[in-house]
This record gives C-alpha cells, structure tokens and sequence, in this order.
C-alpha cells in the first residue's frame, strides 16, 4: 500500500478519535448539568438565593460595567432565554458567538461604509450582526412558547381525563410527560421527576414557571396550589381552565389573522428602503454620491434612518395588540 493511504488512513483515523472524545465530552458534560439541576431541585434552592464560591471573583460594587450589567439583569435575561428556547448553548457560548459576530460587522461596516459616517456605519453593522445568536436564541424561544401554549389545553383535558379514572396527579403527569409531543412531554417529564426524586410541589412548579413563563401555565399552578391547600375537584377545575385556554388561543388566531396586514405592511415599509439603497449601490454606485458629498445630505441620511426606524416602531406598537 503507498505511504499516501497509510497517511490519510491515520489522518481519518485520528479526526475520528478525536470528534469521538470531543462527543463523549460533551454528552459527558450535558450529563453532570442535569445531575446538578436535579440535586439543586432536591435541596429547594431558587435562583434568586445567593450563591457563593471561592473559585470566583466576587463582584465588584466599584466596577461600573458590573453594576450596569447588575442593573439591568444582562445575564439573567440570557439565562432565562436559552433555557426557555430549549437550545443546548451555555451561556458562554452565547457571548462568545455575540462578540464575534459583532467584531465581523464592525468590520463589514468599515469596508462597506453604507450609512456615510463610518463610525456610524460600524456601529451599526456591529449591533446588527452581534444580535443575530439573540435573535436565533428569542426566535426558538417564541416558537417554543407557542407550540407550548397550544398543546397545553389537550394536557389539561388529559389530566382531567386520568384524574377521573381514579389515578393519582403524580401518575397523571408520568402519563402525560410520556404520551405527549415535544415541547409539552419533556416538560411535564421533568416536572414529575423533580417532584418524584423529592423536590417540594411549590419548588417544581416554580422551575416550570421560570421555563415557561406564560399565563396559562400560572393559572394551572395557583389552581393546583388552591386545590392543595382547600381541596375541591381537581378534574373539573382543569377543564375549565382548559376551556378558557381554548378560547384565549382562539382569540389570539383572530386577532393574528386581523392585524396580518398591518405586519405585512410594517414589514415590506421597513425593507423596502434599505433593499433599494443597497441594490443602487450595487447597480449604481455613483447615483447617491451627490447626496453623500453634500454637507446637508448626510444629515438627511440620518434623519431618513431614525425616521424609518420610528415609523416601524410605532406601526409595531399599533398592531401588537394583548390579550
């Protein structure tokens, strides 16, 4: 066999090994995080509790990032969007992905010089490549929450059903979590196996609530918590919130469906100026450089951006309408 073969042979061989140990390490990794989440579930901790460590630098008060970051709870609302979203990112990860997209649009901006001012034009190529991982992490998350939110109230009825039949509300939920779709089973099987490996009701239902923080989901909790504490029908409560659920969902489609045209149209007003702008650059590079050159026609291009940039927000503010 030529010495050719024997070396891509070895060179297979070794990449193999390799992505072998990098998977083992990662599963191995994903493993310990779901020991350490359930034996914190066990002890009752929430996440509000302070927790200390020696191996970490406590925070500093003096530091004004720290405290900004403090202030507005920079990193509790990254956690709470990764674990909402059902994506298997660290927190890190997300960070890192942030900061080199961010410094790929700085650059992008430099080089392209869209916007006239270059400082501008990096500043703004980097804020909008540096919020693409949030945006992908919020967008999962919002599909997430509404696959969520339209399965629940066949997981109330389903309840309601197996709690008539005589079973117990923990071998309800087991039963649940294990005959239902994806996103609604694997949290109702986390729910029963935090309250089946010890966990207080109240702390289990908390750690749902903080991974799906919806309005249905806290009305199923204070019901079960009510029924708890004064006792009642438990099966008939649920398929009344399940009927209430129903019609807010369908509320929802009609409204969705009402204001679709006013979506549509924000949409098409918000990118139909920049795809213009950048297409002229493209088939026209010399069109808009009497504009640039001019010392008013730089303001006016700024002045057009805020201005393209309030008129989308105040469409979105008329059609966003909550229910």
């Amino acid at each position: 066999m030529p010495p050719l073969l024997f070396f891509l042979f070895f060179c297979i061989l070794a990449i193999v090994l390799v992505a072998t140990a990098f998977g083992l390490h990662v599963l191995e990794s994903q493993r310990k995080k779901q020991v350490t989440g359930i034996l914190r579930t066990l002890e009752g901790k929430g996440r509000d509790e302070e927790e200390t460590n020696i191996l970490l630098d406590p925070p500093n008060p003096d530091n004004p990032l720290q405290r900004l970051a403090a202030n507005l709870k920079i990193r509790e609302t990254l956690e709470d969007s990764l674990l909402q979203s059902g994506l298997s990112w660290t927190l890190n990860e997300t960070i890192t992905g942030m900061g080199i997209a961010a410094a790929v649009g700085v650059l992008l901006g430099f080089w392209l010089n869209i916007f006239v001012f270059w400082p501008l034009s990096c500043l703004v190529f980097g804020l909008a490549l540096g919020s693409l991982p949030y945006a992908y992490v919020r967008f999962k998350r919002q599909r997430r929450m509404t696959a969520f939110e339209e399965q629940f109230p066949e997981a109330l009825d389903f309840l309601a059903r197996s709690m008539r039949a005589g079973h117990a509300f923990s071998v309800s939920l087991e039963m649940l979590g294990s005959e239902s779709p994806e996103p609604l089973g694997q949290e109702f099987r986390t729910l029963f196996n935090e309250q089946n490996l010890g966990a207080p009701l109240e702390v289990a239902f908390a750690n749902m609530q903080r991974r799906f923080p919806l309005v249905d989901v806290r009305f199923f909790i204070s019901s079960v918590m009510l029924q708890k504490q004064t006792g009642g029908n438990l099966s008939e409560i649920l398929l009344r919130l399940a009927y209430v659920i129903r019609e807010r969902v369908r509320l929802k489609g009609q409204v969705r469906a009402i204001s679709a045209h006013g979506r549509l149209t924000a949409g098409i007003l918000t990118v139909m100026p920049v795809v213009m702008v950048i297409a002229l650059l493209f088939v026209a590079p010399g069109y808009l450089q009497g504009m640039v050159r001019d010392p008013d026609g730089k303001y006016m291009i700024l002045a057009a951006i805020v201005s393209q940039l309030l008129g989308y927000y105040f469409i979105r503010k008329i059609i966003r309408i909550k229910i």
